[in-house]
């Protein structure tokens, strides 16, 4: 733009564009914006009827502008925007309306620099401006100010010829280098000048032991090979290379050197760095078993690297009752008693054995498992992990420097959820550290990390990236292993400074693929100060909406929805909301460790209930005192007070380092860790740890015949989308994902208008083809879905629907659509999956189980051939109702009518393994039933597949779970009020396979639809018998034994668990006759 227009509102989303124009209220109110789908294209939206109607302007090879308006009218160029303007004032040139009334851009308030900070430096961009000093003036002014400093420091140490140097630089070289960085030169030959001349003698020193190093290093080389002994003379003997880059490649020698030099030693001893060889400490546990009543001590005793667990009467004890890593078959928490565990294992004679332990405390229990869970992914015979841990860690370092110790960072030590003792010594396989007013330099902070954890683990970490905006940095380090998994690097940052020009807050961002997995790091530094909380949100904003991370192909979505599992860490300096008077009442809880009134009035909770920044993000419950603001050099007393010239300025104790988390439906994402650390005190911030364990995909080869598998299919069918918008124009949904062949689009919807919001159906349904039809690599994908117009090609919402949901039936789904962090709309339908045989594997996460304690001990039975408890899949604890508070935020934008996983186990692809009869009660959380009309356990008998609907299954010879394809539903989503013109009714929250119904649509006898249905729609249910429940005239009659015993319908009550329908026929305890087999509604 060559100068400001009033009715230009430069890169404003499309939602405030909407809002701006509503308020005006008036036909033929216009305003541009920047266009969200064509870079240096712009949008000129138009108020008519109430309704915003947008037309795209784009450049053409000439640069020349056009609206594209209604068909029939010519098409003029414009070479300016004012121009266009002016001429679209005039009536019949295609726009619903004339122009005839701009809507004023709004002032942004501009953030004021904090008063504390040291004095900036003069900008580095010279340009001229006819409002300020001339670039002579500016270079005079910056000449000054240096030789002004020059003149306080000592110069008595330098050489005479050096001061003179630096003198004749400040006095007039500088000035030199300015004019040239004006002219688009940033290599500054003065100051290259300057540094050869000082360094002139270090050059020369360069030259003379490089080579000797060079020689050293190439003796070290494992990969040495013949002809590779002789080495160019040139490279040495270049004085006039950058002395800068001759330090940085002599660091890296020295560096890799000791690496070398290290893992040759290492491996002379027998012992290796690396993940596979790395020593992790035998463990001893002392625990406790009930037998009979009576508690008897005993000791677990983990031998992570010889693959032994040990079970021992006393400490000193014989070491000859042992299991080893493959018979040690599932771990079970339970969930009441935070430090029982039940350890499930293999005898030699294949009997399932299982064994419940009492430890000292939570955290033990925890390292035992993080120590078991290593052992078995240490001996695992895959050759690619499907889980992995992630360290995540920051601090706002208050531009000092850190201590000599900061292990207690990296170990998880301090308050909050902290890690035991136990597992001091295993390494997560990724680092990610965000810092904040970082002094150091990158090359020297990166040396200190790697320094540390080298100590902790043993283990040289590689690393993967580093990105820094000023003093905010975040880096990346790696287990070396996985060097060769991780690939599509990318960084970038957004600064948020004042006038979002400076870079002094911000953000910094990282993303990779690891395998088949992507991930995205954000470290933010927001605008400080307790009143500007509405400045932090935008700043959120901005940083969503302009941090160019991920697959470059999916530039309609934002950060929020192009990664599996997306972290954001950082100062987000958001306040506890306290009157400053209140101060000693806050330090006073904090001191009680009463910290619940105060998150009560965490900014940052309060923003996120409200849905005004990270939506559907999760944060683990926080249980440690507010990380700032501490008097430096001690963690005992909160320095909230500061003088100033206008009076005094209150800091009150608050949460400001935060990490939080956003993972595709149905991953696994558990937190082990978060917290804060107590003895790293030279700031006035405290570094915050968190620690994840998170599920990841593998580079997929399929062992299939592709000649002869049967080609896959995804059907997405009946959705309806209800769209907040004011927009005037028609509507079509894109899908993308990385197991599609191409990226697919529905045809254009029927548009319903409602009030204040768009209600948009999409036909029957979609066809997609996956690239793969193995059910091992499709359960593991996610389709991603944008609403766009189809008049400008920009999106109106997104969201992600996982295929692991339908991974038994049709499923149908409401997600909420999101725009720029804001919400919406929401999305319904059904999808339903069409994979080619298999059986997907058990993954490492599901080795760990959670069990709902509601079992009498009373009448157990034999132990060694049945549970009869649920256990939980722990795949994000809160999916199944073990939660973790967090700040009351419980939205995730997503919900399925989910059948239970176990419906299938015995007709999934081959055999079942001969082990299977141990995981009797651990199919996930999914013990509500389907109320298909029909007792649960018909779907458990592998004879008989899924029961009571009529499909149009696959060939009988395909051993392969049914998908039955089932009567479509009515085109309105049943399941959701939002469907039926309520877009603000929020969607069923409905965790992972835990809450479902399977409910008929229309009382048929024989034809069921497993959909969804509301809460408020359940009647009474009601258990018919098989006869009853649709079931094939063709179908065998079932043994007696298995008939269930019908009871009339009662009140729905809470599930008990001691009827536990989900055990095979054989293993089944006898179903009482007082207790009828109950569905629940959703809740």
């Amino acid at each position: 733009m060559p100068s400001y227009q009033p009715w230009y509102h430069g890169n404003i989303t499309r939602s405030k564009a909407e809002d701006l124009l509503s308020n005006a209220a008036r036909d033929g109110s216009f305003l541009i914006r920047d266009s969200e789908s064509i870079l240096g294209a712009y949008a000129l939206c138009v108020l008519y009827q109430n309704c915003v109607h947008t037309y795209r302007i784009l450049p053409n090879e000439d640069k020349k502008l056009s609206v594209q308006a209604s068909e029939g009218v010519p098409i003029r160029f414009f070479t300016m925007l004012p121009e266009l303007v002016d001429a679209y004032y005039s009536p019949n040139m295609g726009l619903v309306t004339h122009l005839q009334y701009s809507v004023q851009r709004e002032e942004e308030v501009e953030e004021e620099p904090e008063s504390d900070l040291p004095p900036q430096l003069p900008p580095r961009n010279f340009a001229a401006d006819s409002d300020s000093k001339t670039s002579e003036q500016a270079c005079k002014t910056l000449s000054d100010t240096f030789l002004m400093r020059l003149q306080h420091m000592d110069l008595s140490v330098l050489p005479e010829e050096h001061q003179m140097a630096i003198q004749e630089y400040f006095r007039s070289s500088i000035c030199l280098d300015a004019e040239q960085a004006q002219n688009g030169n940033p290599n500054l030959p003065g100051l290259k000048k300057l540094t050869m001349a000082i360094c002139k003698n270090l050059n020369s020193e360069i030259s003379r032991i490089l080579p000797s190093l060079e020689v050293f290093h190439r003796t070290l080389d494992q990969q040495l090979s013949p002809g590779f002994g002789q080495f160019s003379k040139q490279n040495f003997t270049d004085s006039g290379q950058c002395v800068s880059y001759r330090l940085e490649q002599l660091t890296k020698l020295l560096y890799s050197i000791e690496d070398k030099a290290k893992s040759s030693v290492f491996e002379s001893i027998g012992y290796d760095a690396g993940h596979r060889k790395s020593l992790i400490p035998v463990v001893m546990f002392e625990v406790k078993q009930e037998s009979l009543g009576i508690s008897t001590k005993m000791f677990l005793k983990v031998d992570v690297e010889s693959g032994k667990l040990y079970f021992k009467k006393s400490k000193d004890g014989p070491e000859d009752k042992y299991f080893v890593h493959n018979k040690i078959l599932q771990l079970v928490k339970s969930q009441k008693m935070h430090a029982k565990l039940v350890i499930v294992v293999e005898t030699e004679k294949e009997k399932i054995l299982r064994k419940e332990f009492g430890f000292d405390d939570t955290k033990k229990r925890e390292g035992f498992c993080q120590l078991l869970q290593q052992m078995k992914n240490k001996h695992s015979e895959k050759p690619e992990p499907d889980m992995i841990t992630v360290f995540l860690g920051t601090w706002n370092m208050g531009n000092a420097s850190p201590p000599h110790s900061i292990r207690s960072w990296f170990q998880c030590k301090g308050q909050g959820k902290t890690q035991d003792d136990t597992a001091d010594h295993i390494p997560h396989d990724f680092y990610v550290i965000g810092t904040q007013e970082d002094p150091l330099g990158d090359r020297e902070w990166v040396e200190t990390v790697k320094s540390v954890l080298r100590d902790i683990t043993n283990i040289s970490f590689k690393q993967v990236v580093i990105h820094t905006l000023w003093n905010i940095r975040i880096i990346v380090l790696a287990k070396p292993e996985h060097e060769n998994r991780i690939s599509h690097v990318f960084s970038d940052s957004v600064k948020t400074g004042i006038a979002n020009t400076l870079g002094n807050k911000g953000a910094v961002g990282v993303s990779f693929m690891f395998n088949g997995t992507s991930f995205g790091f954000v470290n933010s530094h927001l605008t400080s100060g307790s009143e500007k909380k509405l400045r932090r949100n935008q700043n959120y904003t901005n940083i969503l909406r302009f941090l160019n991370l991920g697959d470059k192909k999916l530039n309609s979505f934002d950060i929020t929805h192009k990664f599996t599992h997306l972290f954001w860490l950082g100062d987000l300096n958001y306040r506890v909301e306290f009157p400053s008077t209140e101060a000693e009442y806050l330090v006073t809880k904090i001191k009680q460790q009463q910290y619940q009134e105060l998150l009560s009035k965490d900014q940052l909770n309060m923003e996120r209930n409200e849905g005004k920044v990270f939506l559907h993000f999760e944060e683990e419950e926080i249980t440690f005192a507010p990380t700032y603001r501490f008097e430096r050099d001690t963690r005992e007393k909160y320095a909230y007070t500061k003088a100033k010239a206008t009076g005094t300025k209150y800091n009150l104790p608050s949460w400001c380092d935060r990490v939080l988390r956003k993972s595709y439906p149905l991953v696994h994402c558990f937190c082990r860790a978060y917290g804060c650390t107590n003895d790293i005190m030279t700031s006035d911030h405290s570094p915050v740890f968190a620690s994840f364990e998170v599920g990841v995909a593998s580079q997929f080869v399929s062992k299939q015949d592709p000649n002869s598998v049967s080609r896959g299919g995804i059907q997405i069918m009946n959705c309806v989308a209800i769209l907040s918008t004011k927009s005037k124009t028609k509507f079509f949904i894109e899908f993308h994902s990385s197991c599609l062949e191409k990226t697919m689009k529905t045809t254009e919807g029927e548009n319903t208008d409602s009030d204040g919001s768009i209600k948009v159906w999409f036909g029957n349904h979609v066809e997609l083809t996956p690239i793969i039809s193995d059910p091992e690599y499709l359960l593991d994908q996610n389709i991603l879905i944008c609403v766009k117009s189809i008049d400008s090609d920009e999106s109106y919402g997104e969201g992600c629907i996982a295929l692991r949901a339908a991974q038994f039936c049709y499923t149908e789904f409401q997600i909420t659509l999101t725009h720029h962090g804001e919400k919406a709309g929401t999305l319904t339908g059904g999808i339903q999956l069409r994979t080619s045989e298999g059986k997907p594997t058990e993954k490492l996460y599901d080795f760990i189980k959670i069990e709902s304690d509601t079992v009498s001990s009373k009448g157990k039975g034999d132990l060694n051939k049945f549970s009869v408890t649920q256990a939980h899949d722990i795949s994000n604890p809160s999916y199944m109702g073990v939660h973790f508070k967090s700040g009351n935020v419980t939205d995730k934008g997503w919900s399925y009518s989910m059948p239970p996983r176990n419906i299938h186990t015995g007709s999934q692809g081959g055999k079942e393994p001969k082990k299977a009869s141990y995981d009797v009660g651990t199919p996930s959380p999914t013990s509500k039933t389907c109320s298909t009309g029909e007792d649960e356990r018909m779907f458990d008998n592998p004879l008989y597949g899924s029961m009571g609907s009529k499909s149009h299954s696959r060939a009988k010879d395909q051993d392969y779970p049914q998908k039955d394809r089932l009567t479509l539903p009515e085109p309105q989503f049943v399941s959701s009020k939002g469907a039926d013109g309520d877009p603000d009714y929020p969607p069923v929250p409905m965790p992972r396979n835990r809450s479902f119904t399977c409910s008929e649509n229309k009382p048929q006898p024989a034809t069921a639809v497993v959909g969804l249905q509301h809460p408020s729609s359940i009647k009474k249910p009601v258990v018919p018998s098989r006869s009853e429940g649709g079931m094939g005239q063709s179908r065998p009659p079932l043994p007696a034994k298995a008939r269930p015993i019908v009871a009339e319908p009662q009140t729905p009550k809470p599930r008990d668990y001691r009827d536990s329908s989900e055990l095979p026929i054989k293993l089944r305890l006898p179903v009482r006759p007082d207790v009828p087999k109950m569905g629940r509604p959703v809740k």
